[in-house]
């Protein structure tokens, strides 16, 4: 034997008899697909009947699916700006001393400056990543995306909304970042599109998939919310004229539907690179959106409320090491961090509110939180475990109870039968709990409540200026 063939046999066995923990795993790749306003039941995978998304319905036949992933809710009428802070910092909003900067109640966590972490981009970057960001400019986590290695906006927010192929933009430079890098490390891409956020403008090529007479109304429509809610006549509720009709709200789900396709159409422009690149086996894809949106459940039309088709999102994963599979187990969009972390074998971050639902994922346990907090403002809160969701609204001393099991579209107010006044009573002092765990004081009662009883402003008033500066972009 050679003494070259001699040493390559000894450095073979070497290397073979080595720890696991010495031998180089290539972590995977990350696609993290991330809409603006768009409901949880707005994908036809996930039980629509009318919506057309073929990539991803793809993506969630072969993937998992969270049902229960929820916002946490905003302290500005544009959730976004929180939803989207919160979810890359992995804290709730009440840690934030403002719409960028986290906070904290004092003996709790440090006043940290914008950008600090941890946060998705430094957990990724300093797990060796290469991470890459581009998404809407308005209403964003700035100061966090500030971090990514590349970070990109779109070049006018409405411009790009007004063109009629939602999603392009950001599609077209993905694909171009794509096939241009050298592939020495892995990726997280953090791809956060402003669609399909109103306005709602489709090609005909999308529109013309849809016979708006056919569209059938959310099963929970009304033509006006049936009490003041605190946030009545905020710019998204001034897109339409009340009361809501039916031709009004088809309408609208035209729009909304035509313009999801076209993002889904987008959408699988970037997955058919990633197979064009042979990525596609190591890279783990989760879609997600910042918040769901009204049209027309409840009399609303926005999402500056608590019930389920505003707070609700949709949520998957796909990729290397995730079963098939569905799941109603609760979390939050602030668990998305620590939990693809967990699924990438990058270190989970330290004192943050989020935590990871891997578990849930590998089918390990079924459950993530046992129950949940939800908040909007000063004017409401929400609290639901498994089966039962109470709603307050403090401004106005309102009280709503649903059981969710048998009534999922939350149309049957039980909190004033006396059958389950003291469900009302246990949940109130739950929610109470969970209000002080992370850090909210709101009083739910007030001595002196507003009516109820709310009258839409006559058609022809001037909007508000602070109803323009909540609902922005």
């Amino acid at each position: 034997m050679s003494p070259l063939r001699a040493l390559t046999l000894t450095l073979t066995a070497a290397l073979l008899c080595a720890p696991a923990s010495a031998q180089t795993t290539r972590k995977p790749n990350v696609l993290f697909l991330f809409a603006d306003d768009m409901r949880a039941d707005s994908i036809a995978a996930l039980g629509n009947p009318t919506v057309k998304t073929p990539h991803l319905d793809t993506l969630v036949q072969r993937g998992f699916a969270l049902t229960n992933a929820y916002c946490f809710g905003g302290n500005s009428g544009a959730v976004c700006t929180p939803s989207r802070n919160m979810l890359l910092s992995g804290n709730c909003y009440f840690r934030w001393k403002d719409y960028l900067a986290p906070g904290a109640p004092a003996g709790q966590r440090g006043m940290l400056a914008p950008g600090d972490g941890p946060n998705v981009p430094l957990s990724f970057k300093d797990a060796g990543y290469e991470t890459y960001h581009h998404g809407k400019r308005g209403n964003t986590a700035l100061h966090i995306q500030a971090r990514f290695d590349h970070n990109k906006y779109l070049g006018n927010d409405q411009a790009e909304r007004q063109s009629g192929e939602p999603g392009r933009e950001i599609a077209d430079a993905a694909i171009e970042f794509l096939k241009a890098r050298d592939g020495g490390r892995p990726f997280f891409m953090y791809l956060a599109f402003g669609n399909p956020h109103d306005p709602r403008v489709a090609a005909k090529q999308y529109l013309d998939l849809y016979d708006p007479a056919k569209i059938p109304l959310p099963k929970n429509y009304l033509p006006q919310h049936p009490f003041d809610n605190g946030e009545m006549a905020v710019r998204d509720e001034k897109l339409s004229p009340w009361p809501r009709t039916e031709a009004e709200i088809r309408r609208t789900l035209h729009e909304y539907y035509a313009t999801i396709t076209g993002l889904d159409a987008h959408i699988g422009r970037i997955l058919a690179t990633l197979d064009q690149l042979k990525l596609a086996s190591d890279t783990i894809i989760l879609f997600s959106a910042d918040q769901g949106i009204s049209v027309g459940s409840h009399g609303l039309l926005g999402k500056q409320n608590l019930y389920d088709h505003a707070m609700k999102t949709p949520l998957f994963f796909a990729g290397p090491g995730i079963p098939k599979g569905r799941s109603g187990a609760l979390v939050h969009l602030f668990d998305i961090y620590p939990t693809v972390c967990d699924l990438a074998g990058v270190p989970l971050p330290k004192g943050i509110d989020g935590v990871s639902f891997k578990p849930v994922v590998e089918g390990k346990s079924a459950v993530a939180r046992s129950d949940m907090l939800l908040a909007y403002r000063g004017v409401q809160r929400a609290f639901r475990d498994e089966r039962w969701k109470l709603l307050r609204y403090p401004q106005v001393n309102v009280t709503q109870l649903f059981d969710l099991q048998s009534d999922p579209d939350e149309m049957r107010n039980l909190a004033n039968d006396t059958a389950h006044a003291a469900r009302v009573q246990q949940m109130l002092a739950r929610m109470k709990q969970a209000q002080a765990k992370f850090g909210d004081d709101l009083p739910l009662t007030v001595d002196n409540p507003k009516p109820a009883k709310w009258t839409p402003p006559p058609p022809d008033e001037p909007q508000p200026k602070t109803a323009k500066k909540k609902g922005k972009a």
